[in-house]
């Protein structure tokens, strides 16, 4: 009998786009490209990571299953969102593809592509555009340039995929099917449930696998899930429990369970209220994420636990776990961990409502959930007061900052303030967000030694600066706050500017106007208002804009001013040199950072500032972008000669007055 060879392929991505002759096909009734920031950012991290490893071994990325239709032409059934991130990657990184990647029947999507990388056509698939966006600025952030030469031979040669070759005479239909009902591989999370809840006996099993199922779910209030008076008092707003033995014992049957059956476990509790309407949100982190960060937060109460080497990624999930001996008193330690991180994230953090981002609306909210009767609601957490304001801003300003999964140390630290403090005075919480930026930028984003070679953090770099002893250290030490000697001033190359400085300063924009006019200092001719915009280095463009600010999910790409493509460094304009500073950046939406990057000050202006609606205004309002765009209409008024409304001199002096706002030195 002859050996049947199965049809899959192990291919490097040089030997996909430039080994046999092919062109790869997306057929049209597979959806659009969707993938976003936080899984291009992952997946570009984990190629890095692997690349660091001193025998630079094999990266899998996955699988590639396709149909040959013939001529050379293979239709993509699945991996087509990996396939096009490769695509995009390669762009990025500049190397040259003989094969194609096609979109059968979206017109638009192929022109997309082909205009990469100037997106110079009149309709863009969006996707791609904010996927290229992502990918480039992803690879500015993770990999040192002194490195990126033999990075691009290693993502050729060493990133591979398994190509499965579906046969000819298989019904497609049929295989469709197969692939919808097949079993699926246990994920990371599961596996560690099995382990955690096999050391516990019976009854301590149905409490752990009841914190576990309520707590997995990101996306609503755990006071919702949890409906009990004896875990959340009567209005179930404060947490009452303080140890796992007092949580309420759940009656289900585990007999002789199966570990299979661990995993999948559903609780038989009732309790939970149908007449409650279940508000749910935007969740911050996904649930595998947020285990490691309850793994951490138990963990610190080891004397020799080293937070600096506890890496918040979910695919060292079970490598941190298997660094414990777990143990029945831990992982009873852990659940009750577990129950009350998330009763902290869900009423002390701010998630992100369910709806989109507007200029009129700020969908970030810090609320609790508490119930009256049998009717449950949500509150401000300190109402309408300066303290609830200024936590939304700080607390969404941090998470714009990181959104990546494993880049969320300030939720740790946060959450660790939390179980660390005693009667949780919104004050006090208040001042530890605010302290803890200002420690961040001090202590870890204007020190030399935890930053890269591109300015961005170094692994470990914030749990040095933040925690001595595994106790919380907010205090900035840094004697040398010299912006300009690690930023730069247009002198010399920038060797790149991380979007918390940017987001930073926006909140500081936004607390310096919410400090210093207040009732009857808003009006047009106060005094106060006219030392505020002189402190800008502006004219007056009215007050709503702060009004309205919040820190957008959508405005995460870095654009310069001043575009690139003109800085000829010739009759008066600035060189390439010259524009790459602070003083000619500011935070945009990516999409409208594409289809504008060329154009000129002048031009943006009047773009950015049409109330026609055709720019989506919450795009382009971050507080500095409004400053230099004041500025340039200011020059403009003063008769300024064509192309010199923004020069070199400009975004020195802006930059000046920028990072005094970020040292809080008056003008």
């Amino acid at each position: 009998m002859g050996t049947k060879v199965l049809p899959l392929k192990e291919m490097s991505i040089e030997r996909i786009y430039n080994g046999e002759k092919a062109t790869y096909e997306v057929p049209i009734y597979q959806r659009n490209y969707a993938w976003e920031k936080d899984e291009i950012f992952a997946l570009i991290q984990d190629i890095y990571d692997a690349f660091s490893l001193p025998e630079k071994k094999i990266y899998f990325i996955g699988t590639l299953v396709s149909y040959h239709k013939g001529d050379l032409i293979y239709e993509v059934i699945d991996g087509q969102q990996r396939l096009t991130t490769i695509n995009l990657i390669l762009s990025v990184l500049k190397i040259n593809c003989q094969n194609k990647l096609t979109y059968r029947a979206r017109k638009k999507s192929n022109d997309t592509m082909l205009s990469i990388p100037s997106f110079d056509i009149a309709e863009l698939d969006h996707g791609i555009v904010k996927g290229y966006e992502f990918v480039k600025n992803a690879i500015n952030e993770i990999i040192p340039k002194t490195t990126l030469e033999d990075f691009k031979n290693y993502f050729r040669s060493n990133v591979h995929l398994i190509h499965y070759e579906v046969p000819k005479d298989i019904d497609l239909n049929h295989y469709f099917e197969i692939m919808n009902s097949r079993g699926e591989q246990l994920e990371k999370h599961e596996i560690v449930k099995a382990r955690l809840i096999e050391r516990l006996n019976d009854d301590d099993k149905g409490k752990f696998n009841r914190i576990w199922e309520f707590c997995s779910e990101m996306n609503v209030y755990i006071q919702q899930k949890y409906n009990d008076p004896n875990i959340f008092g009567n209005d179930h707003s404060q947490l009452k429990i303080l140890m796992f033995d007092r949580l309420p014992n759940v009656y289900d049957n585990f007999d002789r369970i199966k570990i299979n059956d661990l995993i999948n476990l559903k609780s038989s509790d009732k309790q939970q209220d149908e007449e409650s309407k279940i508000d749910t949100f935007q969740p911050i982190m996904d649930f595998s994420n947020f285990l490691l960060i309850v793994l951490k937060l138990t963990r610190s109460e080891e004397n020799s636990f080293k937070p600096e080497n506890f890496i918040l990624d979910d695919k060292e999930l079970i490598n941190e776990f298997d660094k414990v001996n777990i143990d029945e008193i831990f992982v009873r330690k852990f659940g009750y961990n577990l129950l009350k991180a998330k009763y902290f994230l869900d009423n002390f953090i701010v998630h992100h409502s369910n709806e989109d981002d507007t200029i009129e609306n700020n969908p970030w909210k810090l609320q609790y959930w508490q119930k009256e009767g049998k009717t449950g609601y949500l509150k401000n957490l300190d109402g309408d007061s300066e303290y609830q304001k200024k936590l939304v801003q700080l607390l969404s300003m941090f998470e714009v900052s990181f959104t990546a999964r494993q880049r969320k140390n300030f939720l740790f630290y946060c959450l660790l303030y939390l179980f660390r403090s005693e009667d949780r005075d919104i004050c006090k919480y208040c001042e530890f967000v605010s302290g803890l930026a200002d420690k961040y930028f001090k202590d870890v984003y204007l020190m030399a030694k935890n930053l890269n070679e591109n300015n961005t953090p170094t692994p470990g770099s914030f749990d040095n600066a933040v925690l001595k002893d595994n106790i919380l250290d907010i205090t900035p030490h840094n004697d040398n706050l010299n912006f300009v000697s690690i930023y730069g001033d247009g002198s010399t190359s920038s060797k790149g500017i991380p979007l918390f400085i940017f987001n930073y300063l926006d909140f500081k924009l936004w607390e310096k106007y919410d400090t210093k006019l207040r009732g009857e200092k808003t009006k047009d001719d106060s005094e106060e208002r006219k030392e505020f915009f002189d402190t800008l280095g502006c004219g007056d463009f009215g007050l709503k804009l702060f009004e309205q600010f919040y820190f957008s999910r959508t405005r995460r790409s870095l654009e310069h001013y001043f575009p690139t493509a003109n800085a000829t460094g010739t009759n008066g304009l600035p060189n390439q040199v010259q524009i790459n500073c602070f003083g000619n950046y500011a935070m945009i939406g990516s999409e409208v950072n594409i289809s504008a990057s060329n154009w000129s000050p002048k031009t943006k202006l009047d773009h950015y500032l049409d109330a026609s609606g055709k720019i989506k205004q919450i795009s382009v309002a971050s507080i500095k972008f409004m400053v230099m765009m004041q500025k340039c209409k200011d020059n403009q008024n003063e008769a300024r000669v064509t192309g010199q409304e923004w020069n070199f001199e400009d975004i020195k002096s802006h930059q000046v007055k920028m990072i005094k706002v970020l040292f809080n030195v008056n003008n």
